[in-house]
């Protein structure tokens, strides 16, 4: 056995959370037994399906994971001993920790099998010059998705999508050109989540709220420029707004 392995890794992993290995099954979904296998040096090379999940939970790579590389500051302190660290003068333990290497792909690069290719969605005018727009899928347009990141979130891969945003009505946390993905099999609202919206063929993200009688608030995180806006069921049906989906995912560059 290698001196860093999952054998090795996986019980600071454990120490550091303070999860026992049943906690881990329960939570990553991979069988206790198969984790119980990896503990003991068992399983000498764990399949990728297995391993990802606990990665995936612990904020580090599977090759971090299998020990190619290394994970800087694996245990940390507990918030009570760094807090007491600090008073008695000893550096404080740090609240992150470096992730890597990333891996650099395009359209070329093949697709791993625990991964899937989310499209994004885009405005589309229907007619030449008619002004009238339609939200569809941008078939050209996709990004990278771990198959087990989007069923922790609980998102079947069917249903994520893509959208970028535009403007500043949701600064400063989500700022113009920033991506979120969105569920589209999750459209019921629960107040204060982010939704992707269709307004007439107008592709948006806001802060959903529900009003009496199906109405809809829309709120944007930039309220001073961007006040709420409310609508009836028969405003919705007025202007044409659908709810697409559920945001589950954001990034953007800063």
């Amino acid at each position: 056995m290698q001196k860093n392995s999952i054998q090795t890794i996986l019980p600071q992993l454990l120490k550091r959370e303070g999860i026992t290995p049943t906690e881990l099954s329960r939570i990553t979904g991979v069988g206790q037994s198969t984790i119980s296998r990896m503990l003991s040096g068992k399983i000498a090379n764990p399949k990728d399906e297995q391993v990802y999940p606990i990665a995936e939970h612990f904020h580090i790579s599977t090759d971090q994971l299998r020990g190619r590389y290394p994970i800087d500051n694996l245990i940390t302190l507990s918030a009570e001993e760094n807090s007491r660290a600090h008073r008695q003068g000893a550096p404080m333990a740090p609240e992150a920790v470096m992730d890597g290497p990333m891996e650099v792909w395009d359209d070329d690069t093949p697709l791993p099998e625990d991964e899937v290719l989310v499209p994004f969605l885009k405005e589309v005018e229907l007619a030449a010059g008619s002004g009238r727009m339609s939200v569809e899928v941008n078939t050209k347009r996709r990004l990278r998705f771990g198959k087990y990141s989007l069923k922790n979130k609980g998102v079947d891969p069917a249903n994520a999508r893509c959208v970028t945003i535009t403007g500043n009505s949701m600064e400063p946390v989500l700022k113009n050109g920033a991506t979120v993905g969105v569920d589209v099999g999750n459209t019921r609202i629960v107040d204060g989540d982010l939704f992707a919206i269709d307004h007439g063929g107008q592709l948006r993200v806001k802060q959903a709220y529900r009003l009496p009688g199906g109405g809809i608030r829309l709120r944007s995180f930039n309220r001073d420029e961007h006040p709420d806006e409310e609508y009836s069921l028969d405003d919705m049906a007025r202007h044409e707004i659908v709810v697409i989906g559920r945001v589950f995912w954001g990034a953007m560059y800063f």
